[in-house]
């Protein structure tokens, strides 16, 4: 035992030490390792579970059945699977290396990818911070977190960062750093660009323009690496797992309706804009409130109990005559009691009229969206508009989704209507971070992330090791000892 032993450390230190092997030691290595080939590969395939994704790599140059066995994509399914958060989910990993990988490249070669070699391309790719400026809430975090680091109060705290302001834009990003304790130059970065200047006027198109390369400019000059910027509704249909539909945004100011095709906002087709946010939704709770003479200190208590109590009704002359009294503790404050109010909060994105203000509803924005996209007759599958996916914090009021798609069957034809799905947003009002989330994987290789010309995307070096690590010598020990049992 103690000779076979010693002649496998042989080999294997000899192996680390050269980079090619002669024909002759390979037929010595195979003669040696014979005994090992015994081991049925479930059993070896459990053990090799206990190592590091790095370590299972190197037993591949100790022979070629070994290798054969490391290179098993049942094993590499399990790494990916068990480093997959709590919020990337296994659906995320694989939507984002078939759909967003392989459509951004144009290259079918990598349909073919081993599940080890995916592996490898997501472990080359360095952490990204990740910034979601939404016009509201700004949600900030690392890449390789399970969930966002922190949130600001985005207009109250920097004002309106949509408009191309270099120190405004400035202030902003230095104080997101600065609460993330990072430096700007460690990391690249992938930044939500704001849903605005909707039309598809060479205007709106210049507006957009200087907006971007301002943002770009503002980062590079803090010495940012590499700079990834995605429009907030694609990516949270990235994060819903969609490449094509129309997202629903309700802003903190305004209502976005913007129809999206294969990763790409349709602006000919036209982005509908509701002058209906949730600014004014919070501000009608207020005043339902006040008609009931309840009494609170501030803003914040209001959205609270919007978050918390508020809910879309699917017939909402029906719940009129039911009892929906709910109460809710907020923090300082106390109790709260709500009856009517909590689902007359929401009527007004389908009734604004109720509000006092003179707009189309949500889902007629919506209809109009889905003719204007049916007409531009972009392609003969229809089904790509027929995915609505919401956005935006207001956008999770429970039900909502489901009225949405009950009054866009009522309204539309059934030819239109058949194969209507709205969906929640998937992450909250975290939806675009996560989105970015998964564009974060890919940005080294993503023709739309710019580099700074002086800095390259920092990737993780590959060093191959001298000598073998404890790790994989207590596999050979346990592998031995399994032999020697049987």
């Amino acid at each position: 035992m103690a000779t076979l032993v010693r002649k496998f450390w042989e080999s294997v230190s000899s192996r680390s030490k050269a980079t090619s092997e002669s024909s002759d030691r390979h037929v010595v290595v195979q003669s040696w390792t014979g005994a090992f080939n015994n081991v049925p590969s479930d059993v070896f395939m459990l053990i090799l579970q206990f190592l590091e994704p790095k370590e299972v790599a190197k037993l591949s140059i100790v022979c070629k059945y070994w290798r054969y066995l490391v290179s098993d994509d049942r094993l590499w399914l399990y790494f990916l699977q068990k480093e997959q958060s709590e919020h990337a989910s296994w659906d995320s990993l694989i939507f984002a290396e078939t759909h967003l990988r392989i459509a951004s490249f144009n290259d079918q070669m990598m349909a073919q990818l081993s599940f080890m070699q995916i592996f490898a391309r997501r472990a080359k790719v360095p952490g990204a911070i990740i910034i979601d400026g939404g016009s509201g809430y700004c949600k900030y975090g690392w890449s390789k977190y399970n969930d966002i680091t922190g949130k600001s109060a985005t207009f109250l705290e920097f004002g309106n960062i949509e408009t191309p302001i270099f120190s405004r834009l400035t202030h902003f990003f230095a104080t997101i750093y600065s609460r993330m304790h990072v430096k700007p130059s460690a990391q690249p970065i992938v930044v939500s660009l704001p849903i605005c200047h909707y039309d598809d006027t060479e205007s709106a198109k210049a507006s957009r323009r200087q907006l971007k390369e301002t943002i770009y400019s503002v980062l590079f000059d803090m010495n940012v690496p590499a700079v990834c910027a995605i429009n907030q509704a694609i990516l949270a249909l990235y994060a819903a797992r969609r490449t094509s539909g129309i997202v629903v945004n309700v802003g903190f100011h305004c209502t976005s309706v913007v129809p999206i095709l294969h990763g790409k906002v349709m602006r000919k087709v036209g982005v509908e804009v509701v002058g209906l946010g949730a600014l004014k939704v919070t501000g009608f709770l207020r005043e339902l409130m006040q008609r009931r003479n309840i009494k609170f200190e501030s803003l914040y208590t209001i959205r609270s109990l919007k978050e918390n109590l508020c809910y879309v009704a699917s017939d909402y002359e029906a719940e009129l005559s039911k009892d929906t009294q709910g109460s809710y503790h907020a923090a300082s404050e106390g109790w709260f009691t709500l009856s009517k109010e909590r689902f007359q909060t929401g009527e007004i994105l389908f009734n604004p009229r109720m509000a006092g203000i003179i707009t189309m509803g949500l889902h007629q924005a919506v209809a109009l969206c889905m003719d204007h996209c049916q007409s531009a007759a972009i392609t003969e599958d229809e089904s790509w508009f027929k995915t609505v996916v919401l956005a935006g914090g207001t956008a999770c009021l429970p039900g909502l989704a489901e009225r949405l798609e009950k009054e866009l069957h009522g309204l539309l034809s059934p030819s239109m209507s058949n194969g209507i799905k709205v969906l929640p947003p998937p992450y909250g009002e975290k939806t675009a971070w996560f989105g970015a989330k998964l564009i974060s994987n890919l940005i080294e290789l993503l023709p739309w992330a710019l580099v700074h010309e002086e800095e390259a995307v920092p990737t993780k070096g590959e060093t191959q090791p001298h000598v073998v690590t404890d790790h994989i010598q207590l596999v050979i020990i346990v592998l031995i000892f399994y032999l020697w049992v049987q």
